[in-house]
């Protein structure tokens, strides 16, 4: 076949992927629509209340914060007061406009061309002050408890929630936390040198490394260092709350809580994946003379193009609702649709515990279940908060924290990448390079999204071990 053959082919498939796409993501923005309804009156019937969701998009507004330590928030021609107290952890910074600005498919059609037909290629103007939407308000509501005590506690868990120990922890105030020290030196003994700090990705859990990476560091690295690998906030066997927003900058607090300040952390390597990289440079940045290195492992990095809005670019690139390829779709439905991605969640998370002991039986238990455990274990107030706070909110603050870490830290910095990785593209991994100049960036051919760890982990704990004893 002849090259112009193939360039024809891949134009004609480029196509019957967008032709089919646009059909597809049509009809699933209407049976979200059903689905919304379908959901406030189950949540009614078994909570006795609905819970807001996200689907209105005009009920964002400006919100002013004045002095007094109250917003007022404008919202369809009315206004609401919610008054916030100094000690309240959750700024409204941190919260994503990608939770509830999420167009509809033809809708994204037609604004497109409105603005080829004006000819004005000018982003429309957002209101000045803080855009806040009725959902965050009473989530707001509910957390720092305002209303005189009239408003209810969300549940936790929620009726489509899994029950089970171990995804609702009796600790609700600290995180999930493997431990692996040198012998004698839990309660006794000699100090470690430093320790090794292991983050997850989404939807995942401590897992990923624990039966992976950790079983193959070697005894002579272990006899200097604490290694800690955590199950992030909503996830794994870390509390799950339901009235939590999931920002950035709670679950680095649950991360310092959990690890470095029970722990009496002084010193220590971080080791992240995925989305656990987001966190490890904000780590990196509040603890710059504590890092001793920051290893990076397929960072969701997409450097937002002037004139973008950032949180809005990283949407639609890393979800560009598309089916083929399939983690694309996966992506898209995931992160555009709340109420299809809820109905997942119930199928799957609710029930974890048949779906992994179908697996076993199907298996004949010759297969070790840690990504499914991963994977099941979270809700989805957890990942559609954390997917969108975070890796589409914080696109504009991982800028910041690289630049930070290029001009303030010290620490050595290496990025590991699967040449095949579908799902994050190599280029996030080359971008961080040219952000932070002396980053080693490692592409390993032939590996993906979760083979970059899962396969290879013998080489990448000897691998981890030359950087974390590159400084001594």
């Amino acid at each position: 076949m002849g090259a112009a053959a193939r360039s024809a082919l891949a134009s004609a498939g480029r196509a019957a992927n967008e032709a089919v796409s646009l059909v597809v993501f049509v009809l699933l923005d209407a049976l979200e629509v059903l689905l919304c309804v379908v959901y406030k009156v189950a949540d009614y019937v078994a909570e006795g209340a609905w819970r807001p969701c996200y689907c209105s998009r005009s009920a964002p507004a400006a919100a002013a914060a004045g002095a007094t330590g109250k917003i007022v928030v404008s919202e369809r021609g009315g206004s609401k007061v919610v008054s916030m107290l100094s000690s309240t952890k959750l700024h409204l910074e941190d919260i994503s406009d990608t939770l509830y600005e999420r167009p509809s498919v033809l809708a994204c059609a037609a604004a497109s061309a409105s603005a080829s037909g004006s000819g004005s290629g000018a982003s429309k103007r957002r209101p000045a002050g803080v855009a806040v939407h009725s959902a965050i308000v009473q989530m707001l509501r509910g957390k720092i408890g305002v209303g005189g005590g009239k408003h209810r506690p969300y549940p936790s868990p929620r009726w489509s929630d899994c029950h089970c120990a171990n995804c609702n922890p009796a600790d609700t105030g600290r995180l999930f936390v493997h431990v692996e020290a040198p012998q004698g030196g839990v309660g006794g003994g000699a100090a470690p040198e430093e320790d090794v700090l292991f983050i997850h990705g989404f939807i995942s859990s401590s897992g990923f490394w624990t039966e992976t990476v950790l079983p193959h560091v070697s005894p002579s690295a272990r006899s200097r260092r604490r290694l800690f690998a955590v199950d992030l906030l909503g996830f794994g066997r870390s509390p799950k709350p339901a009235d939590s927003l999931y920002t950035l900058r709670e679950h680095v607090e649950m991360i310092e809580r959990s690890v470095i300040e029970r722990h009496g952390v002084r010193s220590f390597h971080i080791v992240a994946h995925s989305l656990g990289s987001i966190l490890a440079l904000a780590l990196a940045v509040k603890y710059p003379a504590a890092v001793r290195s920051l290893t990076l492992v397929a960072p969701p990095y997409f450097p937002v193009p002037r004139g973008e809005v950032g949180t809005q670019y990283v949407l639609r690139t890393v979800a560009p609702r598309r089916v083929w390829p399939p983690i694309a779709f996966g992506a898209s439905v995931a992160c555009w649709y709340e109420h299809l991605s809820r109905t997942v969640s119930i199928v799957l998370c609710k029930h974890h515990r048949l779906w992994e002991l179908a697996f076993r039986v199907f298996t004949l238990y010759r297969v070790r279940t840690y990504l499914m455990d991963g994977f099941f274990c979270h809700t989805h107030i957890a990942s559609w908060h954390t997917l969108h706070n975070i890796i589409c909110g914080s696109a504009g603050k991982i800028d910041k924290c690289l630049e930070v870490v290029r001009d303030q830290l010290t620490c050595d910095v290496t990025v590991y990448h699967g040449g095949d990785d579908e799902l994050l593209p190599v280029q996030c991994s080359h971008a961080v390079k040219a952000k932070v100049p002396r980053a080693q960036v490692r592409v390993i051919d032939g590996k993906d999204h979760v083979t970059i760890v899962v396969g290879r982990q013998k080489d990448l704990a000897r691998e981890l071990e030359e950087i974390w004893d590159r400084r001594h």
